[in-house]
């Protein structure tokens, strides 16, 4: 078995020996790990939690704790944790409560991303995906395959389905359609020329009345992108832009993704 010495670990946890706890862990004395899990260091793990095989969890990260509602008096609730899940930095994975069944579950290749929180009597399928700083409230069910973006938030007792996918940052206040792309309106602009932070970095009035000509061009409504380049391209065959304007148009250009306008 491997235990840091600055581990600390309370009478009654169950390590097998295959597992390899870092430095700085402390681990509760209702906690049984599965066979070949690691704690990388400084990971929490509380109350009556249990873990197939196969987990890796990283630092910071606080499982079994006592759950975020305010009804909760100390019961002996359960985190039920599957195998070979990847469980990263700062993951907060509340234990469940009475009047919610009493547990919280996670299944097993689920990849857990820093920053999420899992609140209690949630349940999490098999192979999901919860990239950095998803939030799920407490009673909220994830089905097998779900995939979820960065910062998105579930609303209590909603339910995702299966192989569905979540657009990052968006809210969930209803379930989620198995199968679907859902995902939040984007109406992302630019709005011209960052004048002032430039001026802040030294440009001068003409670098800037030339980078204000070409942004008009590409933030034109008349205009789309390639029309848009065609036009800056003849200002600086004109020398009517400078470096700056050479750069704005090779961007354009190089882009795949298309630009924001």
């Amino acid at each position: 078995m491997s235990i840091h010495p600055s581990a600390i670990v309370a009478e009654g946890a169950v390590i097998p020996a295959s597992c390899r706890v870092g430095p700085y862990c402390t681990i509760g004395p209702n906690v049984v790990l599965g066979e070949d899990c690691e704690l990388v260091s400084h990971v929490v793990l509380d109350g009556h939690t249990t873990f197939g095989r196969g987990n890796r969890i990283f630092s910071f990260a606080c499982l079994g704790i006592a759950p975020q509602d305010l009804k909760y008096a100390g019961e002996p609730t359960r985190l039920e944790i599957g195998d070979n899940n990847s469980i990263r930095e700062y993951v907060t994975i509340s234990r469940g409560t009475t009047g919610g069944g009493g547990v919280t579950r996670i299944g097993s290749d689920c990849l857990i991303m820093a920053y999420v929180h899992i609140g209690h009597d949630s349940s999490i399928g098999n192979g999901c995906i919860l990239p950095n700083g998803a939030t799920l409230a407490g009673h909220v069910t994830v089905e097998d395959y779900a995939t979820l973006s960065a910062n998105a938030p579930v609303h209590q007792f909603c339910t995702i389905g299966r192989y569905a996918y979540i657009g990052g940052g968006t809210t969930i206040t209803q379930d989620v359609l198995p199968y679907s792309l859902t995902s939040v309106e984007r109406s992302n602009h630019c709005y011209g020329l960052n004048k002032v932070g430039l001026q802040r970095r030294g440009f001068t009035a003409e670098q800037l009345r030339e980078l204000t000509s070409a942004m008009r061009l590409l933030t034109s409504g008349k205009l789309n992108t390639t029309q848009a380049l065609e036009g800056i391209n003849d200002m600086l065959a004109q020398g009517a832009g400078g470096e700056h304007v050479k750069y704005l148009a090779e961007f354009v250009a190089a882009s795949e993704r298309g630009v924001i306008k």
